[in-house]
């Protein structure tokens, strides 16, 4: 029986690592709900970034509660950002890009 697992845990390992990451759908930013894209430039803290949006901005970002423990951002990476109403220079973060996204974004003509 061991050896039956065993034989069965290397399978499942080796078939997963070999295959490329699909991309079948890519969120992209809502004009409606005033949603842009923006880059980290820097990690300040306490759920804080500095983002670089692609409107001209430099805001200061912040990762909602909601999405603290399942989105771990980094410096250099793509997200979402919805500029606050009442305050432009500040923003929530909504949504992440992975590395194969952001490639997928580059090669449909999202980013400029």
């Amino acid at each position: 029986m061991a050896n039956y697992r065993s034989n069965n845990r290397k399978k499942n390992s080796q078939s997963g690592s070999n295959s490329p990451e699909q991309i079948t759908k890519v969120r992209t930013p809502r004009q409606r709900d005033n949603e842009v894209f923006a880059t980290v430039s820097s990690l300040l803290g306490a759920n804080r970034v500095r983002l670089q949006c692609m409107d001209g901005i430099v805001r200061m970002g912040r990762i909602p509660g909601s999405k603290k423990k399942s989105m771990w951002v980094r410096e250099g990476d793509l997200v979402i950002a919805t500029p606050w109403e009442i305050q432009d220079s500040k923003a929530d973060v909504i949504w992440r890009y992975t590395r194969p996204q952001v490639d997928w974004l580059a090669r449909k003509g999202f980013l400029k």
